[in-house]
């Protein structure tokens, strides 16, 4: 008969592995989070009335920065896949809000303010993906 595949070392050496890159992820989740937080308590949440500027900011600049690492740290730089895990899925998961972005568009069509709906939708949506290609242009460019 076969070993048990539940016991040994093999099941101990899985169990970590995925134990380390749980806490890495974590770890950069709790970083995105509070950069979150900071930008959306910065100067930048007064610069427009009734545009969520903060989220909109948020959504680009983290867009650009997926597209740029994605490309940096797998093709350009050799890095652990825990220290990738944590700054794209921990990091950069906390620190997008796309479901931020989703509630505050619901918030200003409940308003009746349409058209800054619409422009907030194509803004965050085109300006997002425009960054996201620009970030894969320089990793790719570097």
């Amino acid at each position: 008969m076969g070993a048990n595949v539940f016991s040994g070392r093999h099941f101990t050496s899985s169990v970590m592995e995925h134990l380390t890159k749980i806490l890495f992820v974590a770890s950069g989740g709790a970083i995105g989070a509070v950069a979150r937080y900071l930008v959306n308590i910065s100067p930048l949440s007064r610069l427009f009335e009734n545009f969520p500027f903060p989220t909109f900011f948020i959504n680009v600049s983290g867009s650009f920065l997926i597209g740029l690492l994605l490309i940096v740290l797998t093709d350009r730089i050799a890095v652990n896949d825990n220290l990738r895990m944590m700054v794209i899925v921990g990091f950069l998961g906390a620190y997008t809000t796309f479901s931020t972005f989703e509630a505050e568009t619901y918030g200003l069509l409940t308003d009746r303010l349409y058209a800054v709906s619409a422009a907030y939708v194509l803004l965050s949506v085109g300006a997002g993906f425009a960054a996201f290609l620009a970030g894969v242009w320089l990793g790719r460019n570097m």
